[in-house]
């Protein structure tokens, strides 16, 4: 069983910084998959990053490259997602997601089996 704990986020201005932070905790050793996904009522779900506990190898989708920046403390067992130059169209609903295993490279939201509890994320204009 993985625990992963959500904090961070928030309503912010257009052009802001946030700071989402994912603590996991649960099989100790080995290495996990760690997502970000963003939800935004009505719509799919979208991929944010991801990133593996163990290489430390990230991987951004297309929507937040270049803004968006996974990194991890591992003393603490936390993964950040920090969001830089923020726009409305940020604004979703913030999901940290794992799975215990590498990280494919044709992995989809369906492929993680543990979920935290979600954080918003407002971006006024």
């Amino acid at each position: 069983q993985v625990t992963l704990v959500q904090s961070g986020g928030g309503s912010v201005q257009a052009g802001a910084t946030l700071r989402l932070s994912c603590t996991h905790s649960g099989y100790p050793g080995w290495g996990k998959c760690m997502g970000w996904f963003r939800q935004v009522p009505g719509k799919e779900r979208e991929g944010v990053a991801r990133f593996h506990t163990h290489d430390a190898i990230p991987y951004y989708y297309d929507v937040v490259k270049g803004r968006f920046t996974v990194s991890q403390d591992k003393s603490n067992n936390t993964l950040f997602l920090q969001m830089n130059g923020l726009e409305p169209e940020d604004t979703a609903m913030y999901y940290c997601a794992a799975y215990v295993g590498f990280c494919r490279s044709s992995v989809t939201d369906n492929d993680f089996i543990y979920w935290g509890q979600g954080t918003q994320v407002t971006v006024s204009s």
